[in-house]
């Protein structure tokens, strides 16, 4: 097998793959604000079912949850591999194997999941896969806290791009994320994924085969900003895109300094949300219902197919 260590790996000499600009050196072994060095931690491989229609159908999106990231906010869902703490370390050879073993099983595609900081071992990984036979559409699943030039080095990698659009408001991404200037990046690397995948594409099951989808998880008490979003998304790209409007928020360990948010997202709230979409014209979306907002739709990160 080809060996891809000294491929691009120098970015990360002084790395500034995300907007914070740690400007480490994570080939020394020193983490940045993503808490992860040059090794890959990747804490689950598997089969997900919970993602989209279009994303999981009925055979399951073959999602590979990277440790590690780059935003950390207080309520992440996902904080057990978040803060870097779980995570079993992987070769990028090993990697390109997990993506053919997931097509194997049926996966619908290869979903990355938080794989900002990962990119340049994830571009190595992805090449070896397909240089084996990989065929599935790749999934960039990510917070939206992108540089544009970051997601410039995906094209042609990348077939969907599941990006959040979490705030708005400055002050709200300050306060729960610590990521001055959210808005401006993700404005600016949604575009970027618009103009690299173009509309959405779906295949004769209904499964996306190229395209975006916005995610937006709505918060409790910030029904202003989650209007912003929507409306900016919608007036922006119309139906070039999907907006996904998620009601699954759950107030975790990580919030009880923040009372605002220490509750579920009521009934109330996300209808209105979902109205409002519904007003400005909003056909291409997603919504949620049921309980979702609950700690069992959290996956098991138990080194699953790792």
């Amino acid at each position: 097998m080809e060996n891809v260590n000294n491929l691009s790996l120098e970015l990360l000499e002084e790395c500034k793959i995300c907007p914070r600009q740690c400007k480490v050196n994570r080939n020394q072994g020193k983490a940045g604000y993503c808490k992860e060095a040059s090794s890959i931690f990747v804490s689950r491989a598997a089969l997900h079912m919970w993602e989209e229609p279009c994303i999981s159908g009925e055979e399951g999106s073959g999602a590979v949850f990277f440790s590690g990231c780059a935003m950390r906010c207080v309520f992440c869902q996902n904080h057990l591999i978040s803060d870097g703490t779980i995570g079993k370390e992987i070769s990028i050879e090993r990697l390109a194997d997990i993506f053919m073993e997931l097509q194997q099983k049926g996966a619908n595609n290869i979903n990355l999941v938080t794989p900002s900081h990962y990119v340049v071992q994830i571009v190595k990984a992805l090449e070896l896969a397909k240089e084996q036979g990989l065929t599935l559409p790749i999934i960039y699943n990510s917070s939206g806290y992108e540089k544009v030039e970051t997601i410039r080095m995906l094209a042609g990698k990348v077939d969907i791009y599941l990006p959040d659009f979490k705030y708005m408001d400055d002050s709200l991404a300050k306060r729960y994320s610590n990521a001055a200037g959210y808005s401006k990046y993700a404005k600016e690397a949604i575009e970027e994924m618009v103009n690299q995948v173009g509309e959405p594409l779906f295949d004769q099951r209904g499964i996306m085969k190229k395209g975006v989808i916005v995610r937006h998880l709505a918060l409790p008490g910030a029904e202003a900003d989650s209007k912003a979003i929507i409306r900016y998304l919608y007036e922006t790209y119309k139906n070039k895109i999907y907006i996904s409007i998620m009601n699954q928020y759950t107030p975790l360990e990580g919030v009880k300094d923040y009372p605002e948010i220490n509750r579920k997202l009521t009934d109330r709230e996300y209808d209105k949300l979902v109205d409002y979409a519904i007003t400005i014209g909003v056909e291409n979306g997603f919504i949620q219902e049921g309980e979702t907002a609950d700690e069992s739709f959290i996956p098991s990160f138990d080194y699953e197919g790792v």
